[in-house]
């Protein structure tokens, strides 16, 4: 398993180029340095800004918004930038867009949609345990990450604050100000790491955004519909957990187990409060036997974040922590940045610093 101590930040292997960026978009891929005279006077270069949109994100309004915004943002960045639009065809396609980007020297790597656009555009920020590098070696810049929230959730812009407002995304990439940002990455018994940028968790959660997943046509009521299904034949379980690579310990009847780099998930509650994505550290919360009505009662408390006081909630940092499932129930549901990605056993690492994110 890969964890912080084995985590290299060398060069990927080389891959196949993929077919990104395809004859029918308005942009094609152009990412040879163009100086020019005017614009930010220390720059020599042009900023080269790659937009991996997706068009059928939130049942089909984040392409429209897209095209709204398009004259915006040519009008606003042309002057400094490259602008290349890439629209994914279907999952996992923003990840090669993404690696291609990086490996052709893009300044920045923005996605344009929700959390799922987003977590699909860190993990093209890896291959193969390494963060993929610039085919150029003497290249003094790395690539950014950047966001336009347009989305069902946009849960990680909530934790710096961000409005659901395109157009104040633009105006932080004209700033182009970056700050490093910490990345999860989780590890099962076989396959690749997988990364998260927001909040990873176990359970009754993960099962309820499983199925909101099939609801998103209903803008943020999926949610709520995602978490009605789930209690339906839900059962708490007993669970191994080792924080730091410390000794197992035991919880039982646990309810949901929350692994969060920012704060927020679920279209808005703040599951993990303490969560900050540059200081190194992950905020887990545990909730152990929890009823249907607790979430009631309890309901504003998770979504203001004050829940942390509240009878059967644990929080704890980490910067590593390992899960299984000692019970004889049912598969325990794992999911990250709200995909799904299969059940226990895990083990999540965070990597501090990872990347660095225009803020």
């Amino acid at each position: 398993m890969i964890c912080l101590s084995q985590f290299a930040l060398g060069r990927a292997p080389p891959m196949a180029k993929p077919s990104v960026f395809r004859a029918e978009h308005p942009m094609a891929l152009d990412l040879s340095p163009n100086p020019i005279s005017h614009g930010a006077a220390s720059s020599s270069r042009r900023r080269d800004l790659v937009f991996v949109v997706n068009p059928r994100g939130a049942s089909g309004r984040t392409g429209k918004e897209w095209k709204k915004l398009l004259p915006y943002l040519r009008s606003r960045l042309s002057v400094d930038c490259n602008i290349c639009e890439s629209l994914t065809s279907g999952p996992s396609h923003a990840i090669d867009i993404t690696r291609e980007a990086i490996k052709e020297g893009a300044d920045a790597v923005i996605a344009v949609g929700g959390d799922g656009t987003l977590h699909e555009v860190v993990n093209g920020f890896f291959s193969a345990g390494k963060l993929v590098t610039n085919h150029n070696r003497e290249s003094a810049h790395s690539t950014a990450l950047g966001l336009i929230p347009l989305g069902t959730g946009s849960d990680f812009a909530r934790t710096f604050g961000w409005r659901n407002d395109p157009y104040e995304a633009v105006e932080r990439i004209a700033k182009g100000v970056r700050s490093w940002v910490d990345v999860g990455v989780i590890n099962g018994e076989t396959g690749e790491p997988h990364y998260f940028i927001n909040v990873a968790d176990l359970h009754l959660s993960a099962k309820a955004g499983y199925y909101a997943s099939r609801y998103k046509r209903f803008g943020n009521l999926c949610y709520v519909i995602g978490a009605l299904q789930a209690f339906m034949g839900h059962r708490n379980q007993d669970l191994r957990v080792k924080v730091n690579e410390g000794e197992w310990e035991e919880y039982s009847q646990v309810t949901a187990l929350c692994i969060g780099n920012a704060k927020y998930f679920g279209g808005g509650m703040k599951i993990t409060p303490n969560a900050d994505p540059r200081n190194g550290y992950f905020e887990v919360v545990i909730l152990q036997d929890f009823k249907w009505y607790d979430f009631i009662l309890k309901l504003l408390k998770l979504y203001n974040g004050t829940h942390l006081s509240v009878k059967n909630v644990t929080s704890r940092r980490a910067h590593s922590i390992e899960v299984e499932d000692i019970s004889s129930g049912d598969s325990i549901y794992v999911q990250s940045d709200g995909e799904h990605l299969g059940f226990l056993p895990r083990k999540l690492c965070v990597l501090p610093a990872a990347i660095e994110m225009i803020c």
